[in-house]
């Protein structure tokens, strides 16, 4: 009788087997690797351009609206449509004094200026400001401080200078306590400012001197006009509830019809916060959908390769049920197969996906253009634990196929 022992076509048909199910499991395992990686490296990229995007607007206030005068489109009380008028610094206190919902408010003002130090000369803007300015437009200070409310009050000849101009006029941040002429008038640095978003207020600060708008005032011979106001509205009410209450004041003190849409300029930012964030909330769903897309496939993949695993050792299983082997044993061991296979598998995959977001982040570093392309460390376990858990329900259903297959089937099957 011959022995299958020694059988060469038994021994070939055990080898094929084999291959196959190292091929199988070699692409299952590539499908879990690449569907952690594609979902973890979309996760993380999404988060960088976040983080990107919500640096552009750092330091402006989220729930702040900016006022300004234009152009009348209406005739009215014998004025000609066209007519240009002005904010003033009647109008600022009426609203600031009128309208109790509002946090902090600043009148703002901007003319061109001519800086000198010494032998050095540059051409930049001044703005002039209230107090309360940095509470709505937070600059970065590198050295000193802002205008306060007593350089406001006292009409201090004070000035804050950009990042920028100091380097121009000093080489340096090293300036405070000195003077600089602004238009033929000497002001002493108290502060070395810049700003870190991309929202710029009729200019960039780093490109600025900044002095108390009293002082502007007084120095240009503006009189009480402004060029804008900015607001800060208190938490829980938004720009747009105040903006009948904040038009109605300023046209008590105007020639502006009542149905004038055009002559008051009031530009909400926190719409334009709103829409980010639900571009963001899009972007973060889509990113979901094509991250889950890929793990279902890997995880699908899990799933027929066990089947296979079942089909092809149903002998085994019935000799281990055989020698004594419980249910339990079996289920185990079919699952165990499969989280392992999940877990590494998705491990290196998130491993692969951090090596590419740290080298991406590094080169745009290197531009100066840090983007905070990171996987946090909380996101990458969540990410592994939900490719083991479907990992481990993909495997569920052999598994009990397993368990159910009976010691004499399992021995007499070809």
């Amino acid at each position: 009788m011959k022995n299958p022992i020694f059988d060469i076509d038994n021994w070939k048909e055990i080898t094929a087997t084999l291959a196959r199910n190292k091929i199988r499991t070699f692409l299952t395992a590539f499908g879990i690797f690449w569907g952690t990686a594609m979902l973890a490296m979309l996760w993380g990229g999404a988060q960088g351009m976040q983080r990107m995007l919500r640096g552009q607007f750092e330091g402006f206030a989220t729930n702040s609206a900016i006022i300004a005068s234009n152009r009348t489109s209406m005739p009215y009380k014998g004025y000609k449509k066209g007519m240009y008028w002005s904010l003033t610094q009647t109008d600022i206190d009426n609203i600031r004094h009128s309208v109790s919902d509002i946090k902090a408010m600043s009148a703002v003002s901007n003319r061109s200026a001519s800086l000198h130090y010494g032998t050095k000369s540059y051409e930049a803007s001044v703005q002039g400001v209230e107090s309360a300015f940095p509470e709505i437009f937070t600059p970065v200070i590198y050295s000193g401080r802002f205008i306060n409310e007593a350089d406001e009050r006292d009409s201090k000849k004070v000035c804050c200078i950009g990042k920028r101009v100091a380097g121009e006029l000093f080489g340096s941040t090293d300036s405070l306590g000195k003077f600089i002429e602004v238009n033929n008038i000497y002001y002493r640095v108290v502060g070395v400012v810049g700003q870190e978003s991309e929202v710029q207020i009729n200019g960039d600060v780093d490109n600025m001197i900044t002095i108390p708008l009293s002082t502007m005032r007084k120095a240009y011979n503006l009189g009480t006009r402004v060029d804008m106001a900015l607001i800060d509205v208190k938490s829980g009410h938004t720009p747009a509830e105040l903006q009948p209450q904040i038009e109605r004041i300023i046209r008590l003190s105007h020639p502006i019809h009542p149905d004038d849409k055009r002559a008051i300029m009031y530009m909400d930012i926190s719409e334009e916060f709103d829409m980010i964030d639900k571009m963001f909330t899009g972007v973060d769903v889509l990113v979901l959908f094509v991250g889950f897309g890929s793990l279902l496939a890997g995880i699908i993949g899990v799933g027929n390769i066990m089947w296979v695993i079942v089909k092809e050792r149903t002998t085994e299983i019935g000799i281990r049920r055989a020698l004594g082997a419980k249910p339990r044993d079996i289920i185990v061991q079919i699952l165990s197969e499969g989280v392992v296979l999940t877990f590494i598998a998705g491990v290196a995959g998130i491993c692969f996906a951090t090596g590419v977001l740290g080298g991406v982040n590094y080169l745009m570093t290197l531009q100066g253009n840090p983007a905070g392309f990171q996987l946090g460390f909380g996101t990458a376990v969540a990410i592994t634990v939900v490719f083991a858990v479907l990992g481990t329900a993909a495997g569920i259903i052999p598994a009990v196929k397993a368990m159910r297959i009976k010691p004499i089937e399992a021995l007499n099957d070809k």
